[in-house]
């Protein structure tokens, strides 16, 4: 999700955004501090959030939500995620009041995120015992 951010920022000129550790600050009640002082908190709320979801997802793939379901599940557990943080804590705003390309950028973000930690972690966790795995595709010879 990172690398896809700074590609994106490189095209859009956006900058990048310290939401995360302005949320983090609010929910630890730290003092707050200048953008420029909170890089360890954005990357410990950034990198924190993906690590205990895709926990959340590696659980989900051992039960049998697994493949793009579950990957799709996933990024609706992350959007809410997020909002439910940013906005109980006052330091967003709901998404419907963001400009569109705004939404369409973190729908993205998120989607990388989803399917990419869905992928891995459905070829690193065993699914439920008993369930058969699915079918191989078939292919023409």
């Amino acid at each position: 999700m990172t690398a896809v951010e700074k590609v994106e920022q490189a095209f859009t000129q956006r900058p990048n955004s310290f939401v995360p550790a302005h949320t983090l600050e609010r929910v630890l009640r730290l003092q707050e501090k200048p953008d420029d002082e909170r890089l360890f908190l954005n990357w410990a709320m950034h990198y924190g959030q993906g690590a205990l979801l895709g926990a959340v997802r590696a659980l989900m793939a051992e039960r049998g939500f697994r493949g793009p379901v579950g990957s799709f599940m996933l990024l609706n557990l992350r959007l809410l995620n997020d909002q439910t943080l940013e906005n109980a804590t006052g330091v967003g705003a709901p998404p419907w009041t963001w400009p569109v390309d705004e939404q369409a950028i973190d729908l993205l973000h998120k989607a990388v995120y989803a399917f990419a930690t869905g992928t891995f972690v459905d070829r690193l966790v065993p699914g439920p015992a008993g369930v058969p795995e699915p079918r191989k595709r078939w292919r023409a010879r």
